[in-house]
Parts: structure tokens; sequence; C-alpha cells
């Protein structure tokens, strides 16, 4: 059984280098670039699918379109759903990564980037950016929105959805393609692979990537590939790490 996850491609404020969250920020230039790339390469792979996942956000969902765009898949039935959202950055979405750490230290920023339990500062119930307070989210209970996350709070929504409502059609055979976001997918990633908090620190997941993992039948990881070419692969991730540097 494959699951293919792909990360959106590059964003405007990932290229501004500025905490996003749950801000609904288009793809850069470059994003678009790589989305339409991450179908080329699926295609390329022979993968197809029968369903897809994506979030709430633009940039994943525009990711995901142009990739099936790419692939002649535009048809595929697409899911969407708020638990695939990235994490939520609380008071610190719209901040320049390289500022924040100037600021507060690297270690400081690399916590709020990467541990596994540490909140950043929450946003305030009345500020515009509440999710409870936007348009996307108007059907949702206002008591299940974050006002800020850490990454277990994030798999506490993205696995329970994931094993609920995906691992099941995998089960049954479907080929299912998800489009989503950093640490929303890390948080699969560290379920998938039984990772630890202190080994999922060091994961950076590149944009607009298809990384196709393959299960046997109790969904133990067999295999894991990035698609495309492993320097490009290395070289993205290790952008992904030194957006939290100060000076970078």
């Amino acid at each position: 059984m494959k699951l293919v996850l792909v990360r959106h491609g590059e964003s405007e404020w990932n290229r501004e280098n500025r905490f996003t969250g749950w801000t609904d920020v288009g793809l850069s230039a470059e994003g678009v670039r790589e989305a339409g790339e991450a179908g080329r390469l699926m295609k390329e792979a022979g993968l197809d699918f029968d369903r897809c996942y994506t979030s709430c956000l633009k940039r994943a969902i525009h990711t995901l379109n142009l990739a099936l765009e790419a692939m002649d898949r535009e048809w595929l039935p697409v899911v969407k759903s708020w638990k695939l959202n990235e994490r939520h950055y609380g008071a610190l979405q719209g901040l320049n990564k390289s500022e924040t750490a100037e600021k507060y230290g690297e270690e400081q920023v690399r916590i709020w980037r990467r541990s596994f339990d540490v909140e950043p500062p929450a946003l305030d119930p009345h500020d515009p950016r509440n999710p409870a307070l936007q348009e996307q989210y108007r059907g949702v209970d206002a008591a299940a929105l974050p006002l800020t996350e850490s990454l277990r709070t994030t798999i506490a929504r993205a696995v329970p959805y994931f094993e609920q409502e995906i691992r099941p059609r995998v089960l049954a055979g479907e080929r299912v393609l998800i489009a989503a976001h950093g640490n929303s997918l890390r948080a699969l990633v560290m379920t998938f692979e039984g990772l630890t908090p202190e080994q999922i620190m060091g994961v950076n997941l590149p944009t607009g990537i298809p990384l196709v993992y393959e299960f046997d039948r109790d969904f133990h990881v067999l295999q894991k590939v990035f698609l495309g070419d492993p320097a490009l692969v290395e070289r993205k991730m290790q952008k992904v790490a030194n957006q939290g540097k100060a000076g970078k």
C-alpha cells in the first residue's frame, strides 16, 4: 500500500522567511513552479490516485490543484479539512524568523519552530487572526480552533483525522495523495515512523517534493522515498533548517 505526502510549494511568506501558520498566503512564483514539478514527478513515477486530501489554506490547495493539472487528474475528488492545516504559530505569525532569532536568540526560535510541546505566545481571542473570526472556519466549533499550537497539539488533531478518515481508505486499497504543510505532515511522519520528540526536531520536509511511503498490512513502513534529485532534496531540507537562524 502506498501513500504520498507533498508539502506545499514555496509560499510568499516562505520566501520572505516569515512565520506563516494559519495565515492564508498564496504561493510564490517558485512555489507555483514547484507544485507543477511535483505533479510531473508523480506522473513520471507512474503514480495515480483515487482521492486527495488537503487543508483549508490556499497554498496547499493551489499546490494540489497545480500538481493534479500536471498529472491530468484535475477531476479527482478532493477533501479539505482544517485538521490538516499548518501548526498555528500564535502571535509569531507574520514575524520574520531571522529578525525574531536576533531578538530572542536562535535557540528560542528553534524551540518555537521545532520542539515537540512548546507553544509560541498565543493570540488574543479578539485578534482578527483568531481562526474563530475567519470565514474559512465558520462551520467549526470555535472552542476547537487554536490560538497557538505545539507539534504535540498539531498531532492531536491531524493524526486522529488521518486514522479516522484516511487510513481506512488506504487499507481498503485506495491510492491517496495528501498535500499539506510542514508541521501537519511532520505529525504524520512522526507517527508512521515511530519517531521520538527528539528525533522529530531534526526532520525538515522540503517544499514541493513528493514523499512516497509504502506500508504493509499492519501499516508498518516498508519503504519511503522522496521523488526527484537527491541533491536538490537535501538542499531544500537545509533551506528549511536555516530559516530560524539569525541573519539568514
